[in-house]
C-alpha cells in the first residue's frame, strides 16, 4: 500500500497519532505522501508504525534496503575463515 493510501485511510486523530509515533508531523506525512521524499529513518519508522503496511521500499526506491535486510547474519567474505 502507499503511504497516500494508508495516510487517508486514518481518521484525523489517528493521523495525528500515527505522525507522533513516527517522530514527525501530519504535515510532514502529508507532503510525503503527496511526493515529497523522506529520509531512511522516517521511511523506517513509517514501515515500522503501519506495521509494514507502507514499506521502506515503496518510500524510497533509491536506498538499497535489500542489502539492509540480507546482513543481520550475514558475514561479508573478507571476514570469514580461510
Amino acid at each position: 500500500m502507499d503511504l497516500k493510501s494508508f495516510f487517508l485511510s486514518l481518521s484525523k486523530q489517528d493521523r495525528a497519532q500515527f505522525a507522533a509515533r513516527c517522530g514527525t508531523t501530519v504535515g510532514q506525512l502529508r507532503n510525503v505522501a503527496y511526493g515529497r521524499t523522506c529520509g531512511e529513518s522516517l521511511a523506517i519508522n513509517i514501515e515500522r508504525e503501519s506495521v509494514r503496511a507502507v514499506t521502506c521500499e515503496e518510500l524510497r526506491p533509491d536506498v538499497d534496503w535489500g542489502y539492509l535486510r540480507r546482513t543481520e547474519h550475514a558475514v561479508p567474505p573478507s571476514r570469514q575463515a580461510a
